[in-house]
């Protein structure tokens, strides 16, 4: 592991993408503590952490945790990278249902350029929409109620909410362009590192939080109880995430002449959470619209109580909506039927079935079970927050929700991305793996004989 380590920082290629990784990274924080003009700094600072322990504000953390933003403040990045998520969703879901961009895909890195393209215009788009909800929704609310964090006569002047829009769309595109230099310069996937990066931000804060709320005699309890389990739920995040339903493929024999080429035997890997942290942002996102819709036809009560976060049916509901998005999301990216065309084109077939249909049917059946395994899962990482707050009286609600399973989630699935592109980086250039124990390669091995 040591070695490992070091051999990192001894190739000068793999170096210097991790120091610009690290770099942009920083520069991406610093972006949270550059307040928009007009705004009471010190305010702010209190009025988010308020924020972040109110019903509202508990939701508004979860969508800021899966966007790397902080949408109780008034910082220039306050909006994250949500709107750039919610387009690249869009377009990959338009991609397999609209015939015109689906070709377009298929035409290599010319037709992924041009959706990129498209994707982007329309992340201003969804910074548009998302600044002004924030300016209209959050900021007025604060400036009515008279908190000072803005002077109404400022606030209510045309220019200024345009300033405000303009300066949350400018950060959105600033993270974007970050997020596109790590992955194009870096290492690994630069909008996951930055979603991990503003998880890991927070946890100072959180932990502060938590230690000013609870009483002196429970801190260390609290604590230790908070450290077992998140041991336990990173080991179940692990084993899950590295699960595969191994689907044995066998290759026809083709004799030609005297020799006999094919016959090998491989597998095709199936991931239990084939669908990753996708319905849970989904899910949340749906639930935003119901406070919404309350103010709209004058039952905020109503939607306030029905949907209070950790109430009963908003644990049915969120339930639902991740079961139903895990299978929508995984029926749309994975195609049985094109699969065992190509197993077919290609001299493959799973034994024992017969090429075609029927291995697109054995295929999809495999899929539904292994879907709903995986659907579970996310369900009871994404309400275990709810749990863990009714057993645990001493633990908050905001520090259950950050520090809750959904964050985990991310991190460790972003780690481990991180980790295997490392690997990957090392054994090209014949070095011993980053998590190998010592042992070099067998390529390696070859290429020294």
């Amino acid at each position: 592991m040591n070695t490992g380590i070091l051999n990192l920082f001894r190739i000068s290629e793999i170096r210097n993408k991790i120091f610009l990784t690290l770099g942009l990274l920083i520069v991406y924080r610093i972006g949270f503590h550059i307040p928009v003009p007009g705004v009471n700094v010190g305010l702010m600072k209190q009025m988010a952490e308020d924020y972040a322990s109110s019903g509202m504000g508990m939701i508004f953390g979860i969508m800021s945790t899966l966007s790397g933003g902080a949408m109780g403040s008034c910082a220039l990045f306050s909006l994250g990278v949500m709107p750039y998520i919610s387009a690249s969703i869009i377009f990959s879901l338009l991609v397999k249902v609209v015939p015109a961009l689906e070709r377009i895909s298929k035409e290599g890195a010319q037709g992924q350029k041009l959706i990129n393209k498209y994707a982007r215009w329309t992340t201003l788009l969804f910074c548009v929409i998302q600044g002004m909800f924030v300016i209209q929704g959050y900021l007025k609310v604060s400036v009515e109620q008279g908190s000072g964090l803005i002077a109404p006569e400022l606030f209510n002047s045309f220019w200024y909410k345009m300033m405000l829009l303009i300066a949350f769309s400018s950060g959105t595109i600033f993270i974007m362009w970050i997020g596109e230099q790590i992955t194009e310069h870096g290492i690994g996937n630069g909008i996951s590192l930055i979603i991990m990066g503003g998880i890991i931000a927070r946890m100072p804060s959180q932990f502060r939080m938590l230690y000013r709320d609870l009483d002196p005699g429970d801190r260390m309890s609290t604590f230790a109880v908070l450290m077992g389990l998140y041991v336990a739920i990173i080991i179940g995040i692990v084993y899950v995430t590295r699960g595969q339903r191994r689907i044995p493929i066998q290759q026809a024999k083709l004799t030609r002449g005297r020799k006999v080429y094919g016959g090998q035997r491989h597998y095709l890997p199936l991931k239990v959470n084939q669908a990753g942290v996708m319905p849970i942002i989904f899910a949340s996102a749906l639930f935003i619209l119901p406070p919404i819709l309350g103010k709209i036809f004058g039952a905020e009560r109503f939607f306030d109580e029905v949907f209070a976060w950790g109430s009963f049916w908003y644990v049915i509901f969120y339930t639902g909506l991740i079961f139903f998005f895990a299978f929508f999301w995984t029926a749309l990216m994975f195609q049985p039927t094109e699969i065992a065309n190509n197993l077919k084109e290609s001299g493959g077939f799973v034994p024992g079935l017969r090429p075609g249909k029927r291995t697109a049917d054995y295929l999809e059946n495999v899929m539904y079970r292994v879907t709903l395994a995986g659907a579970t899962f996310l369900a009871v990482i994404a309400v275990m927050p709810h749990f863990i707050t009714k057993q645990l009286k001493q633990i908050p609600a905001y520090v259950a929700v950050f520090l809750g399973g959904t964050s985990i989630l991310i991190v460790v699935g972003v780690i481990l991305d991180l980790v295997d592109k490392l690997n990957s980086q090392l054994l090209m250039r014949n070095y011993e793996g980053f998590t190998s124990g010592g042992a070099t390669s067998s390529w390696a091995k070859g290429r020294k004989r």
